[in-house]
């Protein structure tokens, strides 16, 4: 498996399904800004209210191959294996990537367990062979990189900003990433928050 992570903002990606695991595959990819597309008969009242609001464009019938024309991904989650693997071999005929939720055989790209504080994600993946040990080590990793790490890594990309605009040598500018992002200074931004908030 090739670990990636895509930009998805304005891509326009298909989802098949508008069950309950559709409804957080989407909510990903809107999070995303990812253009989306729905088929599906039914929807879950959150799904038929984003259509509403205009935020995806849901189609309230079956899958039909024309759907697939001009898509940079498709996500299948539906729980007809027949359906899956239908929409998975035309969409791999045209070189869409396609994920039929929790149907490997069908998958180019199966979802990690993902860790997010804010621009830092950690992704686990089994490629699929034992998503409860992804999820088990993504609990452990949220212990581990606790909800401050969003702050300290906005941090350092301001400052890796205003030393990428400096005129420092490249070996010094370097030295002073690495330091900056070394666990003393994690701990001493840390020290610093929960000093400012007594």
């Amino acid at each position: 498996m090739f670990p990636i992570f895509l930009k998805l903002e304005s891509r326009p990606c298909l989802v098949v399904g508008a069950g309950a695991i559709a409804e957080g595959k989407i909510q990903g990819l809107l999070a995303e800004r990812a253009s989306v597309k729905v088929v599906a008969p039914e929807a879950t009242s959150q799904i038929r209210q984003w259509a509403s609001a205009g935020a995806i464009d849901w189609h309230q019938r079956e899958f039909e191959s024309a759907d697939l024309e001009g898509k940079f991904l498709v996500i299948v989650a539906t729980s007809c294996r027949d359906v899956n693997a239908r929409v998975f071999t035309e969409a791999h005929a045209k070189g869409i990537l396609c994920n039929a939720v929790d149907d490997p055989p069908n998958c180019d790209f199966y979802y990690p367990a993902l860790v997010r504080r804010g621009d830092l994600q950690i992704a686990i993946s089994t490629g699929g062979q034992s998503p409860a040990l992804a999820q088990r080590i993504r609990q452990e990793l949220e212990q581990q990189f606790g909800p401050e790490y969003e702050s300290w890594v906005a941090e350092l990309g301001k400052q890796r900003e205003e030393l990428a605009a400096s005129d420092l040598d490249p070996d010094v500018r370097k030295r002073i990433l690495h330091e900056l992002a070394s666990r003393s200074s994690f701990d001493a931004q840390v020290a610093a928050q929960k000093g400012g908030r007594n």
